[in-house]
């Protein structure tokens, strides 16, 4: 099967922050391998603008290193040339008037605008506020704001009201990568467009749900950085909230931007107070890796791990726990959402012991693709004995692909902005829920005394997680990749 290819409207993309990291490991490349598929058209231009003081041959220059190394292969040296065609630079002052003016002479009418904030938060409003007050922006542009949107509520509600003060919540896209991953919006798919799963999505017939993303990194590095953050910011808050979202959302009326956002907020906003007593924090100790040190700080207590159970208070998930666990420096990188049933109510079959639970496992990295567990007959004589074996499906054998074409979940997500597509985005009401779910837990654990559990490098965390699910009579899935 290969995947259809459908072009955007000519367009005007300016990002700013154009000369950091993520442009030059994400947005570049992949607006590279857009214009490869051939979605973007070539009468498109993408504008970089940042502090550096450099003209337009030097950022194609750094451009043309960054599609080497991070835009993958097949590389074709002329088809690189004609996306550098596409790109400018103007050198901005985001917080002066510096470049400002030259910006907008470069902005085309009759096209879609569209400005990806690749920026320190911090700087938003600045930004914003220019594209306003020089008449860059108008009544249709777009902007895309990226992670950590906000530290705590009051922080997030301040980045939406400067936002709000230029631009409308139409126009504005907060960006979450996860839900640009393929398997996350067939997540979507299988339980919305088959009937065989939705009349079994609920707590009558699911034991319970485990979300996991686990990191074989550290953070060394950036630990400063991480430590003002921990995992609970940095995961739980949005990425892991997201995939609670979609697995547990009702479902809604229509495939609609507004109304897929209704549902998950009101996910959120049933979800209980978490207990002290069903969350586990963990810092990764050991000789060789040693968060402590990573962090530059001796005295951290700030959580590199963390697993919590979680509930829902509705009708539909009324007695099904969420168990949730991420970490650095675990045994292997994986991201993965696993469904459990509940077993049969009785077994038919005396040989076979007691029967075990069907399992739907949806994985996002690596191998993107989902299996199902069933239990059938194990082959061969000699009576009826009971095998548990995966249904698999791996996205790139079943749709005949390698993976090469596969869109990364940045050029999906870019190119759902140039469409004017919200549905992959985080709506404000929706990050500032998440953040008063959040906020709680956070200010619980700065007000108490107790450091996170040690765990050691390459184990699949803490021990005291292990117990958070043993006192349910339930077991973590293994954590592999």
């Amino acid at each position: 099967m290969v995947s259809r290819v459908i072009p955007v409207d000519d367009f005007d993309l300016v990002v700013f922050g154009a000369t950091g990291d993520l442009a030059r490991r994400k947005i570049l490349p992949g607006l590279y391998r857009r214009f490869t598929a051939g979605q973007i058209p070539a009468s498109a231009r993408i504008i970089g603008a940042a502090r550096t003081e450099q003209d337009d041959d030097a950022f194609r220059s750094d451009a043309r290193a960054a599609i080497c190394e991070f835009g993958g292969a097949p590389r074709d040296e002329a088809r690189i040339d004609d996306f550098l065609n596409l790109l400018g630079y103007v050198a901005i002052d985001a917080k002066g008037e510096g470049g400002w003016s030259e910006l907008k002479s470069r902005m085309r009418p009759g096209t879609v605008h569209a400005f990806y904030f690749s920026v320190a938060p911090a700087l938003f409003g600045d930004i914003a506020e220019r594209l306003a007050t020089n008449g860059i922006a108008d009544a249709e542009s777009r902007v895309v704001v990226e992670k950590p949107f906000g530290r705590d509520l009051a922080s997030a509600r301040a980045l939406n009201e400067t936002l709000a003060r230029h631009f409308t919540e139409a126009q504005i896209y907060r960006i979450d990568h996860y839900l640009g991953k393929e398997t996350v919006q067939n997540l979507m798919a299988v339980r919305f467009a088959n009937i065989l799963f939705e009349p079994l999505w609920n707590s009558q017939y699911v034991d319970h749900v485990q979300i996991t993303v686990a990191e074989t990194v550290g953070v060394a590095g950036r630990g400063s950085y991480y430590d003002k953050s921990g995992a609970i910011r940095d995961m739980v808050q949005n990425h892991m909230m997201q995939l609670l979202c979609l697995i547990a959302m009702e479902p809604p009326y229509h495939f609609d931007p507004d109304a897929v956002r209704d549902e998950k907020l009101k996910v959120i906003r049933a979800l209980q107070a978490v207990p002290p007593a069903d969350i586990v924090r963990g810092q990764y100790r050991g000789a060789d890796a040693d968060y402590l040190t990573d962090a530059e700080d001796p005295n951290s207590r700030t959580e590199s791990y963390v697993a919590m159970k979680v509930c829902i208070s509705n009708w539909r998930w009324q007695g099904t726990p969420f168990y949730l666990r991420t970490g650095k420096k675990l045994r292997a990188r994986t991201s993965e959402i696993a469904i459990t049933f509940k077993e049969p109510p009785h077994s038919i079959f005396d040989d076979s012991g007691s029967p075990r639970a069907n399992q739907l496992v949806i994985r996002l990295q690596p191998n993107e693709g989902m299996n199902l567990k069933v239990m059938i007959k194990e082959p061969g004589p000699g009576g009826m004995r009971l095998v548990q074996v995966p249904l698999d499906m791996s996205f790139a054998d079943a749709l005949g692909s390698d993976g090469a074409d596969m869109p990364d979940a940045y050029e999906r997500l870019i190119m759902d902005v140039i469409r004017g597509n919200q549905t992959l985005f985080m709506r404000g009401d929706e990050v500032e829920a998440a953040w008063a779910w959040t906020d709680p837990i956070i200010k619980a654990w700065e007000d108490g005394k107790h450091r996170p559990e040690p765990y050691d490098p390459g184990s699949s965390g803490p021990e005291e997680a292990l117990r958070l699910m043993h006192r349910d009579n339930r077991r973590w899935r293994e954590i592999r990749s």
